[in-house]
């Protein structure tokens, strides 16, 4: 099992600006270079780490819910970055990337 520690832009709080799934890690375009490099060589081996926003924001991590059978975006998402996380999702995934989801 691997543990290791990063920081996002002086936040520890890594998990507000990434999600990791057992299939794909999602993490926001204006990730540092040291940020990414840690999720890449401790994931890329397992599974495809990716850049990507939601909203035109880097907190990813609070802004959408995953796992291997899909993703869930809020409305907020615009067309490109709907078209963009489907281009880079596992094809398992590809088509089931939504964001007209309302609450009762």
């Amino acid at each position: 099992i691997m543990v290791s520690r990063c920081k996002f832009q002086n936040s520890s709080e890594i998990g507000a600006y990434a999600r990791i799934t057992n299939s794909y890690a999602l993490l926001p375009f204006n990730t540092s270079e040291n940020f990414f490099s840690v999720f890449e060589e401790k994931l890329a081996e397992h599974i495809p780490v990716f850049h990507a926003s939601i909203a035109g924001t880097a907190i990813l991590g609070r802004l959408c819910v995953g796992n291997d059978k899909g993703l869930l975006v809020p409305s907020t998402t615009t067309d490109q970055e709907l078209q963009q996380l489907r281009d880079c999702l596992p094809r398992s995934e590809e088509r089931r990337v939504g964001k007209e989801c309302r609450s009762r």
